[in-house]
């Protein structure tokens, strides 16, 4: 697999990207000044010419992971895949519950029934908007250093319905697994009136999760069951197969939270890009012929046309809170970008010390000391031993902030 270093000409216009060495000499030569560490990219200090071959990015949109890859005729440029976020439902959640609770201490608070958000149409819940907005965020950051000349985004319809019983017709539809049943008694029924755990009857039972809410299980009836107090207890937050009880977590089937994304979500991703589509089943079919491995990066090369290209170093990219949400407008309407911090340095952040790179672990004792992960290479990191700086900590400097999309390569 190749590295590019990728390369902005003096107006931060994106060029095609040139090789590690080449990248080393005009640095060294003065021509050039490093722009960004991870994914390494350049900017010349010269006016150059802007010859560019065609460029194609392909995306394979996801609720969990999104894969990118832009390839030329010749090489693939970038690959990698995006891991979004999956705790703004649980954030808000208790964003409300502390709202309810500083409700509950005031003697009185005026009526404000206006104060509300009304759902207009083209409303998304916000999980599902912070989904499409990283998805936008993803491809904007991947045209800032390569020349994009082409977007095609996977795109799927998804009936989740036929996905359970692929038989369904008609009126079918409006005939659901619990149909005639509550959900109690639906469940009762379904294991026998026993616990499914320790198997004891004629005891209360309740309601429980396989798959706990809070590890991501949904309150579909295929991921609840029925168990005794006893047992509901000592689960707590395991799944049924941490539990000891892999039969039954074999029992839960896939989660289909997906498929309303991907329906809600491909339109809006694809008329606001104004880009390419393709579908699923064409890319399953291509990957299998070129004999690659199921991944999200693999499916993003074969979307974007890839076939026996020389393959580039794959990326990781995660989203880290930026902890800098503003509210309030300023003087002139905007809302000012704010990075509150209690620290200068900060988790993930990409800091210097005696010459050397490295990544930020944590900061402790009130900002007075701090560890550190090695990076031995810029362009293709590995990890060392966590070291602590306390004394020259003041050596410590900062890079490059962590917050945001957050890059790094995959270590096989």
């Amino acid at each position: 697999m190749s590295v590019s270093v990728y390369v902005l000409n003096m107006r931060e216009n994106p060029l095609m990207p040139t090789t590690p060495q080449k990248a080393r000499k005009l640095i060294k030569n003065e021509k050039a000044k490093v722009k960004q560490r991870i994914p390494f990219v350049i900017q010349l200090k010269y006016a150059t010419g802007e010859t560019k071959e065609p460029v194609t990015l392909g995306i394979d949109s996801g609720y969990q992971f999104v894969g990118f890859s832009a390839v030329t005729e010749k090489k693939e440029l970038i690959s990698g895949e995006l891991k979004l976020r999956k705790d703004i439902s649980k954030n808000l959640t208790q964003k409300r519950q502390y709202r309810r609770t500083r409700r509950n201490r005031l003697w009185y608070r005026k009526p404000r029934f206006n104060n509300r958000t009304s759902k207009k149409k083209g409303w998304f819940a916000p999980s599902i908007k912070h989904k499409l907005v990283s998805h936008k965020r993803l491809i904007e950051k991947i045209k800032q250093i390569l020349p994009i000349t082409k977007v095609i985004v996977e795109i799927a319809t998804f009936d989740a319905h036929k996905m359970k019983k692929p038989e369904v017709t008609g009126v079918e539809y409006q005939q659901g697994e619990l149909q005639g049943y509550e959900v109690r008694e639906y469940l009762l029924e379904k294991w026998k009136r026993k616990c499914a755990y320790c198997k004891k009857q004629g005891i209360k039972l309740e309601i429980e999760h396989i798959i706990p809410k809070s590890r991501g299980g949904s309150n579909r009836v295929d991921n609840l069951t029925i168990s005794c107090r006893k047992c509901n207890l000592e689960k707590g937050n395991k799944t049924a197969e941490e539990f000891g009880k892999p039969k039954i977590q074999k029992q839960a089937k896939q989660s289909l939270k997906a498929a309303p994304f991907m329906n809600v979500v491909r339109t809006h991703l694809v008329t606001d890009l104004s880009c390419d589509t393709t579908f699923g089943y064409v890319t399953k079919h291509d990957r299998i012929k070129l004999k690659l491995e199921k991944t999200h990066y693999n499916d993003a090369f074969v979307i974007a046309s890839g076939k026996k290209q020389n393959r580039s170093k794959v990326l990781q990219v995660k989203q880290i809170r930026r902890n800098n949400r503003s509210i309030q407008t300023n003087r002139k309407g905007y809302k000012p970008s704010i990075r509150r911090q209690r620290y200068k340095l900060q988790p993930h952040d990409l800091v210097g010390f005696e010459g050397e790179l490295f990544s930020m672990k944590g900061v402790f004792n009130y900002g007075k000391w701090v560890r550190l992960t090695p990076i031995k290479n810029p362009i293709d990191p590995k990890t060392g031993k966590i070291i602590t700086i306390n004394k020259a900590i003041k050596k410590v400097e900062i890079v490059k902030h962590g917050k945001g999309l957050n890059f790094s390569y995959l270590i096989n």
